[in-house]
């Protein structure tokens, strides 16, 4: 990791205890969520937790990281790529057209930039990891845009939530090695882990008030950030490709293969899923 260096021993020592206060919060929410009916903001927000938490102890086992990966990423791309697609950008055009594209333009830089920023942070000697800084805030982020979603639109089916945490899963898988390759406790990931439900539930508790124009800027900014997300987890099998030869030019084209396999079976799920509720 590139900011390794910047984690002294005491903060090493204090790094699951974070993910410890994650989880106290999300289950003391979660009390309070099953009391106002939350159900579909709630299954999300553990499906989420489960998700993040599985993929990193996969991760903490794996040795043959390259295939799995390229296979994780590509279905969970294809999922976010359709779920967005056909529940969010529907939602916002239908709401107003002009202020949804608006939302969804909005939504893709707004990725963007963070993604950029935090990228830039991992280059500074903060007192942070930042791996799980990043994961953090996108996870309270993610979990905002899903609170609020799900509050303006509750008739929602849980198709949509479930295919947009579908990236939990390779982000922890991918973390968990980040981190045991540093020398640090992977049990903080049960922080973001949690994130997604914390900030969804609080904002499912606060009911936000809704208008046709807000409406629009929601879903469209919702769908413009998850496309991001969902176009940043495409595996791209380039590392090195360039210049591979023979055996190592093989492989990549192997994995070229396993990646284009893999976001259309994420996404042929996600239509099949729909066909079956619908």
């Amino acid at each position: 990791m590139e900011n390794a260096g910047a984690v002294n021993i005491g903060q090493h020592e204090r790094v699951p205890w974070l993910g410890v206060a994650g989880v106290v919060v999300f289950v003391a929410l979660t009390g309070i969520g099953v009391l106002a009916g939350l159900w579909k903001v709630l299954v999300v927000g553990w499906v989420a937790f489960a998700a993040m938490v599985g993929g990193a102890a996969i991760g903490l086992r794996s040795h043959e990281r390259d295939r799995r990966s390229v296979r994780a990423d590509g279905l969970a791309s294809g999922a976010m790529v359709t779920s967005a697609a056909v529940f969010l950008v529907p939602q916002a055009i239908g709401y107003q057209p002009q202020l949804g594209g608006f939302g969804i333009a909005a939504g893709i830089l707004a990725g963007y930039a963070g993604h950029t920023i935090g990228h830039r942070l991992t280059h500074l000697d903060l007192p942070l990891e930042t791996t799980t800084a990043q994961l953090t805030a996108h996870a309270l982020t993610a979990g905002v845009v899903i609170g609020t979603v799900y509050t303006l639109l509750p008739d929602l089916g849980l198709l949509l939530g479930l295919g947009i945490v579908s990236h939990k899963a390779p982000a922890g898988y991918a973390a968990a090695g980040r981190l045991r390759g540093a020398g640090l406790s992977v049990g903080v990931l049960a922080l973001p882990a949690a994130g997604v439900g914390i900030t969804a539930l609080l904002v499912g508790l606060v009911a936000p008030s809704s208008t046709m124009a807000v409406n629009a800027l929601v879903f469209g900014f919702a769908a413009g950030i998850f496309l991001h997300i969902a176009m940043d987890f495409l595996p791209e099998c380039e590392t090195g490709g360039e210049h591979a030869s023979g055996v190592a030019h093989a492989r990549l084209d192997r994995l070229r293969v396993h990646a284009v396999a893999s976001t259309v079976v994420g996404a042929g799920t996600v239509a099949l899923a729909w066909l079956l509720v619908a």
